[in-house]
């Protein structure tokens, strides 16, 4: 076996693990931005845990053959990157919405959040949904709020008892 193969089949070995620790992986095509631009990109992906990655198109799809993630072989045309959330599954959607408002250029293509296929617009979608420790702070509260009214209903009327 030829050296060249045997660096490839490690690649695609390396490519399939970041595939099967993912809990989604967002597809971009990242051309035209500049060299600042995708070094301002990648920063925000690693501040918010996010692997971003360039690979060759052909290795992505021998990789994520018979995965949960081979919706996405449709989409590998053109240079592409994916990002990679290990974490929590929307935060690549999230920070690649957020670019891609400032700098146009970024295009999303597609991603699979958490073994489910989404289009761009889908993606931009599932960027919209607030993280896990937002919503639980706002399931809380909306159950904390009810308990306290019943709280100070029950306090007033036991103040007005003991008057």
């Amino acid at each position: 076996m030829s050296k060249n193969r045997e660096l490839k089949e490690q690649l695609v070995g390396e490519i399939q693990e970041r595939f099967t620790r993912a809990r989604s992986a967002v597809v971009v095509d990242y051309r035209g931005l500049n060299v600042a631009e995708v070094t301002e990109l990648r920063n925000r992906f690693r501040e918010n845990n996010v692997e971003y990655r360039v690979f060759k198109n052909r290795l992505v799809k021998r990789a994520i053959e018979g995965t949960d993630f081979e919706a996405l072989q449709s989409e590998l045309t053109g240079p592409n990157a994916i990002a990679f959330g290990y974490e929590d599954a929307i935060t690549p959607a999230k920070v690649a919405r957020d670019f891609s408002r400032k700098n146009t250029k970024l295009e999303i293509k597609a991603g699979i959040v958490e073994n489910v296929f989404y289009d761009a617009t889908g993606i931009k979608a599932i960027a919209d949904i607030p993280n896990r420790e937002t919503l639980i702070a706002k399931f809380l509260g909306s159950i904390q709020s009810p308990i306290s009214k019943l709280a100070y209903v029950l306090g007033v009327l036991a103040e007005e008892k003991e008057a």
